[in-house]
């Protein structure tokens, strides 16, 4: 992944450039950088929430 500096003069600079990287990115972008995190944050061996059986 490309790492990108954005120096920016006041909040509202920075929170349009945030939101414009955000509507930039597809689809597979996104989930991929999701997948990335989820892992790097639970580890590779994570239960699925969705298959947990509830009481």
């Amino acid at each position: 992944m490309k790492r990108i500096v954005h120096k920016a003069k006041n909040f509202n600079d920075a929170e349009k450039w945030d939101i414009l990287q955000h509507i930039s990115m597809t689809a597979e972008e996104r989930q991929r950088i999701s997948r990335l995190l989820k892992t790097k944050y639970y580890g590779k061996h994570n239960p699925d929430m969705r298959q947990r059986s509830g009481k």
